[in-house]
């Protein structure tokens, strides 16, 4: 087998075969095959697609070029939630300990974030003394007692992966469909699931700002799942403006202690019992969805959600108090208001570009060597269609110097006032199962 055959096989559109796509996973693993002939092999990817036989064996290719994780240990079906990603999306702090706390294991791994925020371990380290750093049995054991537990990434989850994104990034064809959905997918079933609800966002805080986009590789990465043995499905959500009012890893902890109280922001709160609801109708905990979500509204209002957080950050070394005390979380040294030049209705919130204030506060990462303050970061006081007037604080800007001009001018250029009444985007767009 010749990899220029392959690459000329893919560049005329016929389907490769299983064994064909091992070998230019496996080859270009070992480095047996050069950057130069994958660099043409995915560009052929890019214009010609691949098919759902191709896309299945393309993802489990990359999951058996490493590591995988064994999760028969823990009881009953896991179930994996990933999203895409935007701005102030802190469901999984929410959706983990409300999941397990209706009986659905959450075995979560999770990394650390570049971009606009931390991931979510930088997140739930704003809480003293959690951590991550436990062994596969500790992690097993902590599921099957708490229902939940989080741990780091593996160093050599799909290496096939990172080796591709790194060449992909540098050969423009990070944005082929069949290649993304490939990508998320492998890391997913190499962490062990059974089953995954994919939250797949759309507009200008996401990735895939493009809803018929999202559409397809929301649609491709259900095909890969339910073709590899996984039960899954996928809820495309709404990203135009920031998710819940803050951006910021302890604000964000924050958030989501207020919305396991039943207190969070309207369209956190309704995105988590909807992903919430899939998840627990995939792990078989109700007949319907109407069930499932019955039971986790139920959890929120009888308490039982917030003492599994509690429960949650006690046995990884956190200190659980904060549930109760959220003074206890790390503070900024100032906060200070932007204000409102007129009055008016809000029409739009550039998500991605509110984001990336809320990186140049130091609330993320520019690059992987980058520091994060976890106090930082912002909380937004007015959402798209709300009515403002002049004078009335958009944002509260946690910060930790005092000069933010620059940081004032860049939200100002992010948040439109407009005269006539506007219509709040729908959150929960469309559902693929």
């Amino acid at each position: 087998m010749r990899m220029v055959d392959l690459i000329e096989k893919k560049r005329d559109g016929l389907e490769l075969t299983t064994e064909e796509i091992s070998f230019v996973i496996d080859g270009y693993t070992k480095g047996t095959i050069p950057d130069y002939q994958m660099s043409a092999f995915t560009m052929a990817v890019y214009f010609k697609g691949m098919t759902k036989h191709e896309q299945a064996d393309f993802t489990m290719a990359m999951v058996q070029s490493g590591d995988t994780i064994d999760l028969s240990g823990i009881q009953g079906i896991k179930v994996d939630k990933h999203s895409t990603g935007g701005v102030g999306d802190t469901t999984t702090l929410v959706l983990a300990p409300l999941v397990a706390s209706v009986g659905v294991p959450v075995a979560k791994m999770s990394g650390r974030g570049l971009g606009h925020t931390g991931g979510t371990i930088d997140k739930l380290e704003s809480v003293s003394g959690f951590h991550v750093e436990i062994t596969n049995d500790e992690f097993i054991q902590l599921v099957n007692q708490n229902k939940v537990a989080v741990i780091g990434q593996s160093g050599n989850l799909t290496p096939a992966d990172k080796k591709l994104y790194s060449l992909r990034d540098v050969t423009a064809t990070v944005n082929s469909i069949p290649l993304i959905a490939s990508s998320i997918m492998s890391k997913k079933i190499a962490a062990g699931a059974d089953a995954i609800v994919l939250d797949v966002k759309t507009g200008a805080g996401a990735f895939m700002k493009d809803l018929e986009d999202a559409k397809e590789l929301a649609k491709t990465m259900v095909d890969i799942g339910n073709n590899v043995g996984r039960n899954t499905m996928a809820i495309i959500s709404d990203m135009s403006q920031p998710l819940g009012f803050a951006i910021g890893n302890a604000l964000e902890v924050k958030e989501a202690i207020d919305t396991l109280k039943g207190n969070g922001p309207a369209d956190l709160r309704e995105l988590c019992l909807v992903l919430g609801s899939q998840m627990v109708l995939l792990a078989k905990k109700a007949k319907s969805i109407e069930e499932a979500r019955s039971l986790l509204e139920e959890s929120i209002r009888n308490g039982k959600a917030l003492e599994t957080f509690k429960t949650f950050l006690a046995s990884q070394g956190g200190d659980a108090s904060v549930v109760d005390s959220t003074d206890k979380l790390p503070k900024a040294k100032y906060q200070i208001e932007l204000e409102a030049q007129t009055d008016g209705y809000i029409s739009e919130m550039i998500a991605d570009s509110i984001g990336t204030v809320a990186m140049l506060l130091g609330a993320g990462r520019a690059t992987k060597d980058s520091t994060i303050d976890l106090a930082v970061g912002l909380v937004l006081r007015k959402k798209i269609g709300d009515k403002v007037s002049k004078g009335e604080s958009l944002v509260t800007i946690h910060s930790n110097f005092e000069e933010i001009d620059e940081i004032k001018k860049k939200l100002l250029e992010s948040i439109t006032i407009t005269q006539n009444a506007v219509t709040a985007p729908t959150l929960i767009i469309d559902k693929i199962s």
